[in-house]
């Protein structure tokens, strides 16, 4: 389904009886789905109909209101009764991972707690002690606490215990506490979820609490009410049928003279001159004209709906038609497939060839720092233009992950805060929309691969060895999974595999490979030696010494390095 925005129709230049009917309508249509979406709500609460008739003709008889405005308001209701569910359910999810992550930090600060709790009683004994990896030690005859860009130093074990030891401890133990208590308010949320049926605020929550907290409003309560109502009442929409001679049996539009004709509930004949679709005049006057022209309407027709906004000086009229289907998209993979990895600040793009091999990568750099939604929006799309024109210029469909980043941006609140930051300006569904929109009109296919382990792959496997960065190498996999090619380990990383998970899917390897290198920096992989196997079973390395700091040496200690 499109939607077509009109251009504006000013109420100074219809009569003013059209305009009074005009505002009527919009009240009386808003109020019918009010009242659906409220029973509905109120039924669900007390388990039982409070109505002997259908919902539509209970909406029908109370607002006196013809069979089609009238399907219209209890659609409309029972769509946003959907949503409130569906959105409840989202909410449920998302405070189930909140509740996992608080969880491992409690856990993490308790197992902290009780290694402080052991140097304490080691000091008590009168024989100081310290886990080896813990961050407190002591160097000969002093006792530092090292963070990760300070070390602090304490002269003797009085200062150590009484000014940074018990005061650390008493710190965890209110960090524990303030977690369980979180916890437990999450915990009850859900429970509130899962047993409370939620209602909406039509006219905006927002708008409901300025009667209480603007000055203008507290001032002037019928100023605010005005603002309120109008908010509540300030659209329509009219839903289509696939029967009638122009879409829909109550509006009429002469794509010849741009003449749209309705009436109103009360009975009032409008006419709006002069209306046009700036971006859309074309595609509407198609959707009417052959709707027009068909015959078996009841089988072949299509259905038009349409929508007044009221914006206080003018109205907004929308025009939904269904999209035609493009019967020339391009799903042929015989030429190769373009592989997009979408990122936070960029989009990386990789063009593989029919076998599988890459033919050329690059980067499409954008900023959302400090953007609205909209004008992220319109960026996304301006950079999206030129992907699929990249597209469309090879002859090759496109592939991208099938993300959902709902749930993981609010995982990890416990950790990285500029990671977390970027990670909420990660407009995914934007950039996807964006894509499938865009190649769409331009006749291209978009695939959707799993993005298990894409990131790994491209980083360990393919980033060195085609000398791009570890988001193209990404985008290389993803071409190459949609083009149904298997990603087997290098030689040198499948020799370290346990016997036991030797034989089980490749993606289980991937996972103990990543395990294994998680604490290697990524800039090392430039210098691997992943694919020389003569020269690890000889040195047995698989970084050269030079490549990694004293703590990445550590970390691959367990593994030989």
């Amino acid at each position: 389904m499109k939607t077509y925005f009109s251009n504006r129709i000013y109420k100074n230049k219809i009569d003013a009886i059209a305009v009074l009917s005009i505002e009527h309508a919009l009240l009386l249509f808003g109020q019918a789905k009010q009242f659906a979406f409220s029973t509905q709500v109120k039924e669900k609460r007390s388990g039982h109909s409070r109505r002997e008739e259908s919902m539509f003709l209970t909406v029908k008889k109370k607002y006196q209101l013809n069979d089609y405005y009238t399907n219209s308001a209890v659609q409309e209701a029972k769509a946003l009764f959907s949503s409130c569910e569906e959105l409840t359910k989202l909410y449920i999810n998302e405070k189930e991972e909140k509740v996992k992550t608080i969880k491992k930090k409690i856990k993490a600060t308790k197992s902290r707690l009780t290694v402080l709790r052991k140097i304490k009683q080691s000091i008590i004994k009168g024989k100081p002690t310290f886990n080896q990896t813990s961050r407190e030690q002591k160097r000969g005859n002093y006792f530092v606490v090292e963070y990760k860009k300070q070390t602090d130093l304490y002269y003797d074990l009085y200062a150590f215990e009484h000014f940074y030891l018990e005061s650390e401890m008493k710190r965890l133990r209110q960090r524990i506490g303030l977690l369980t208590f979180r916890l437990n308010r999450t915990l009850q949320k859900i429970q509130s979820l899962k047993t409370t049926t939620r209602s909406v605020v039509f006219g905006t929550k927002k708008l409901f609490k300025y009667q209480f907290t603007k000055p203008e409003y507290i001032k002037k309560h019928e100023k605010w009410k005005q603002e309120y109502i109008h908010a509540r009442y300030n659209q329509m929409t009219i839903s289509g049928r696939k029967d009638a001679k122009y879409g829909n049996f109550v509006f009429q539009y002469n794509s010849e003279t741009h003449v749209l004709s309705f009436q109103t509930p009360n009975g009032t004949p409008v006419q709006f001159q002069g209306l046009v679709f700036p971006y859309g005049q074309e595609q509407v006057n198609q959707a009417i004209e052959k709707q027009i022209n068909c015959k078996n309407k009841k089988q072949f027709g299509k259905p038009i709906a349409w929508g007044i906004e009221d914006h206080k000086e003018y109205y907004l009229v929308k025009c939904m038609v269904q999209e035609e289907v493009n019967e020339h998209i391009n799903y042929s993979k015989s030429d190769g497939v373009i592989g997009i990895d979408c990122n936070v600040d960029h989009f990386a793009v990789s063009n593989v060839n029919e076998i599988g091999q890459l033919v050329d990568s690059f980067v499409q750099h954008f900023d959302l720092t400090g953007k609205t939604s909209n004008q992220i929006t319109k960026l996304i799309e301006n950079e999206v233009i030129a992907l699929v024109n990249y597209a469309v210029k090879h002859h090759k469909p496109i592939a991208v992950e099938r993300l959902d980043t709902t749930i993981s941006k609010g995982k990890n609140i416990y950790g990285n805060k500029k990671a977390n930051a970027r990670m909420s300006l990660f407009a995914y569904r934007k950039m996807l929309d964006a894509i499938k929109s865009r190649a769409a009109k331009m006749g291209v296919a978009v695939f959707e691969v799993n993005p298990a382990y894409t990131s790994q792959i491209g980083k360990m496997k393919y980033m060195k060895k085609l000398g791009v960065s570890i988001h193209q190498a990404a985008a290389y996999v993803i071409a190459r999974r949609a083009m149904g090619y298997k990603e087997t380990l290098p030689p040198v990383l499948h020799s370290l595999l346990p016997e036991k998970i030797v034989g089980l899917h490749h993606w289980v390897h991937w996972k103990h490979s990543m395990n294994l290198l998680k604490g290697v920096r990524t800039h090392a992989f430039y210098q691997s030696e992943l694919f020389d196997f003569a020269k690890f079973c000889v040195s047995h390395e698989l970084f050269p010494p030079c490549a990694l700091t004293d703590e990445e040496r550590k970390g691959l200690a367990k593994i030989g390095q």
